[in-house]
């Protein structure tokens, strides 16, 4: 069994930054992939960020060099890194695992707007 909850989320104004973390429970933290997705309102949720290890990592094309992925295995908590924001990354951004099945965050709200 795995929980996870993401915590970061707010308001913030176009060009500028957010950090997103996701606490997760249980103790196989560190075998985990680990990613981040979003659902923007009617759109589909979709992939943004994932993570294998420490230092394996992909990204959407849209966020390519303005997000970052990292993981503290320590801590059981991975983070995504969020600058340069855009009016278009306004969505509820999710944790995500897999492990026998998937799991899920509650999700986190990303507003960027002036």
């Amino acid at each position: 069994q795995v929980q996870l909850v993401e915590s970061g989320g707010g308001w913030v104004q176009p060009g500028g930054s957010l950090r997103l973390s996701c606490e997760a429970s249980g103790n196989i933290f560190n075998i985990l992939r680990m990613d981040w997705y979003r659902q923007a309102p009617g759109k589909q949720r979709e992939l943004v960020a994932g993570i294998i290890g420490s230092s394996t990592t992909n990204y959407a094309g849209s966020v390519k060099g303005r997000f970052t992925i990292s993981r503290d295995n320590a801590k059981a908590t991975v983070y995504l890194q969020m600058n340069n924001l855009k009016p278009e990354d306004t969505a509820v951004y999710y944790c995500h695992t897999m492990y026998i099945r998937e799991y899920w965050g509650q999700g986190t709200q990303v507003i960027v707007s002036s």
